[in-house]
């Protein structure tokens, strides 16, 4: 019986570089046995396989990528390493938005060391984002009180101008005043109020607070933009890159 060997390694006696330049070829992309694109280093060759490399392959580190999530409702996530939630479990390949107009090929490595800087409440829907990046993980949660968050939350009956009045003043959390949201009413009508939310430094449950002390009863909430990104284009339980030039 023929011995198999690691992918990595019959790539770099094939071509005589080192086992860590051939682990980033593999890695990038730029590698297929029998014609079949294969990212993952340990895979398991036979001498016999052919295995090539595309002539236009530009081997070095990878390089971390950030994706943005329409999370269903129903899935936690939240923002500890480790502890993101099952709405980690939807970044998957086959879970990826026909409307992405990113390039990228959707490798193995994409998919590993994935962090939710954006947490929300379990009951809420709407965009969150994963990153490996550190420079969008520290935007995103050491300095989320510059960053503003837009929901959409519907709540029961209709709202009046005295609590619209205070759901715009700033709350008071553990004895600190907070930075106050604007808050907007989106729509009325059929027994349900629309309630725009745009708020810098939100943390999950925070929107639910504010309407549970007016006496406000929350239907649904869903957060439709993080900063300069917005939710458009993705659909439930769908992920999408994000683009070299987006900006938070």
């Amino acid at each position: 019986m023929t011995e198999t060997l690691r992918l990595a390694k019959h790539l770099a006696a094939q071509r005589g570089c080192s086992r860590r330049e051939a682990e980033q070829l593999i890695e990038g992309g730029w590698v297929t046995v029998d014609g079949v694109m294969v990212d993952v280093p340990q895979e398991r060759v036979h001498p016999a396989q052919q295995v090539a490399v595309d002539p236009k392959a530009r081997p070095g580190p990878s390089l971390p990528v950030t994706m943005l999530m329409h999370k269903p409702v129903g899935f936690e996530a939240g923002a500890q390493p480790g502890r993101e939630g099952p709405a980690l479990q939807l970044l998957q390949p086959i879970n990826r938005s026909a409307q992405d107009r990113s390039t990228e090929r959707g490798l193995h490595r994409h998919f590993a060391q994935q962090v939710c800087v954006t947490p929300l409440e379990t009951a809420a829907s709407g965009l969150i984002v994963f990153t490996q990046d550190p420079r969008i993980q520290r935007k995103l949660l050491e300095e989320a009180a510059f960053v503003e968050h837009e929901l959409i939350v519907e709540v029961g009956g209709e709202v009046s101008p005295e609590a619209l009045e205070w759901l715009n003043r700033a709350p008071v959390v553990d004895g600190r005043a907070m930075l106050p949201a604007k808050v907007s009413i989106s729509r009325s009508g059929e027994g349900t109020t629309g309630l725009r939310f745009a708020m810098k430094g939100h943390w999950p449950g925070q929107a639910a607070q504010m309407c549970e002390t007016v006496r406000l009863k929350v239907r649904a909430m869903k957060r439709i933009r993080v900063g300069r990104m917005a939710l458009s284009g993705l659909e439930p339980g769908q992920w999408r890159y994000l683009m070299p030039y987006e900006r938070f």
